[in-house]
């Protein structure tokens, strides 16, 4: 193996995160304690276990310079994510649920990845302990396994600015902060305070204080994981529903561009294009569902729109929650909600999709060579902000547009081949890779769950939702034998 992957570090790194997740384990272990719940002990065996090998890590692999290379960052990010899904789905399986591998799993990297979907059912009865931890999953997957630990690196003398640019492939990002510790506190700081906002939103409009914060770490993170098995559709108040619109969309925002707000430039937000265009796109789509609704079920606009707007906002942010089985309003609305899944919401935010800045790019593309067909000679130059589309940012978004299109086609197919339907199987596909939540369908529709599918087909989708949270090159760079020997 050559001296670029060298593994003790990597090692090292991992072992604080494990560490870390261990002791985030113990959270649930008072909340059920408090509550009288039995559940207890299965939290505490597996922050033990989990604690006991980060420490493990951390003490057997200290004690040497710890300078990341670029194939150890790639290395580092997937294995961050690969070792704490496993390592989280430790309650579920010792839990009363009892849930196996394959669906202990799936629910894991599903809360990790702030995918949303859920082998789970029963929620209502189930332990507050068990509840918490798959709202704290989608806390901390939000924000990134990799971008929190972004804040431990400083202290431990590590760079880790080339990890936050292997998590995600979009290189557009400004440094709005010079220092990557400093960003990363402020980011954390800053969806920190979000989640407070909401959870004081969501409790003074009515949700029990349990609700208010497990909803309110689960709506921040466009995750979409509830408390009840009806989700939103639990809560009579159109005030809650309204308050999860809007702090959903807060998530799809890039949060750089919040920093950059409290640092003296409050415009900033509005004056950015792709936000402008992601607002701008979100309002029309939910009046023209809204009116859809209106006109063909002959439902009063108020209430249409309040329906519209959550459950677009849900699917466009790809968080998740759902308010009503959408997939019941009619034709026009399945096939929308269907091409929905595949927007998401801006760069830097804690959505999935292919965000608004890449089609957008795309589209600027789009253009230009629509003009250089008509217009053989003339110079056609693509601009965004006011800067030329250079040939490296348009072949990234290009391949990333490519990646999403054939690995959601090359996971229908194979879903296909564990007897799901074309629907179920395309709709699970698309919501895996774009993190997503819920699909179309009776099966993994917004009223359906996941633990009916294939222990197979479960697998296929757990590899996809880390593939698109890791956005594609991160993981598949790993296959490549010039990695290994570089």
């Amino acid at each position: 193996m050559s001296p670029a992957l060298n593994l003790r570090p990597i090692l090292f790194v991992l072992g604080w995160l494990l560490t870390v997740l261990g002791a985030a384990m113990l959270i649930p272990v008072a909340v059920d304690l408090a509550d009288g719940n039995r559940d207890w002990t299965s939290f505490l065996a597996s922050a033990v276990i989990t604690g006991f090998v980060g420490v493990s890590l951390v003490l057997t692999t200290r004690g040497m310079p710890l300078v990341l290379r670029r194939q150890q960052a790639f290395l580092l990010t997937t294995l961050a994510w690969v070792t704490s899904a496993f390592f989280s789905a430790l309650p579920f399986m010792l839990s009363d649920y009892r849930l196996d591998l394959a669906d202990a799993l799936f629910e894991t990297v599903s809360g990790l990845t702030t995918t949303g979907s859920t082998v789970m059912t029963g929620l209502d009865e189930a332990p507050p302990g068990l509840l918490l931890w798959r709202s704290l999953l989608q806390w901390m997957g939000g924000i990134g396994i990799i971008g929190m630990s972004m804040v431990i690196f400083p202290f431990l003398r590590i760079g880790g600015m080339q990890l936050f640019k292997t998590e995600s492939s979009d290189t557009s990002s400004e440094k709005i902060l010079p220092s990557v510790g400093r960003l990363g506190i402020a980011i954390g700081l800053v969806y920190l305070g979000l989640t407070v906002l909401c959870l004081l939103a969501y409790w003074a409009a009515g949700m029990s204080g349990f609700d208010a914060v497990n909803h309110a770490m689960t709506t921040l993170s466009t995750g979409g994981y509830s408390t009840h098995d009806s989700s939103f559709g639990y809560f009579e108040e159109v005030s809650i529903h309204w308050i999860a619109v809007i702090f959903m969309a807060a998530g799809a925002l890039p949060f750089a561009l919040y920093i950059g707000a409290i640092m003296g430039k409050p415009t900033l937000l509005l004056r950015d294009r792709q936000v402008r265009a992601f607002l701008l796109f979100l309002v029309l789509v939910c009046l023209s569902i809204a009116l859809w609704l209106t006109a063909t079920q002959d439902i009063p606009f108020d209430e249409a729109l309040t329906l519209a707007s959550f459950n677009v906002t849900s699917v466009v942010t790809t968080t998740g929650f759902a308010s009503d089985d959408y997939s019941l309003w009619g034709g026009y609305v399945v096939v929308f909600m269907f091409l929905l899944m595949t927007v998401g919401g801006c760069t830097g935010s804690t959505t999935g999709g292919i965000k608004m800045f890449r089609l957008d790019i795309a589209v600027k593309l789009f253009g230009s060579y629509v003009r250089s067909l008509i217009l053989p000679h003339s110079v056609n130059v693509p601009f965004y902000r006011g800067t030329p589309i250079t040939d490296d940012l348009a072949r990234a978004v290009l391949l990333y547009i490519f990646m999403f299109a054939a690995s959601c086609v090359a996971l229908s197919v194979a879903l296909t081949l564990f007897g799901l339907d074309a629907l179920t199987a395309s709709t699970a596909a698309i919501q895996a890779i774009g993190n997503v939540g819920p699909g179309l369908g009776p099966v993994v529709g917004p009223a359906g769950n996941f633990a009916t599918i294939q222990d197979g087909a479960k697998w296929l989708l757990s590899f996809g939702m880390l593939l698109g949270r890791l956005e594609f090159f991160t993981v598949l760079v790993l296959f490549s034998r010039r990695f290994w020997v570089a």
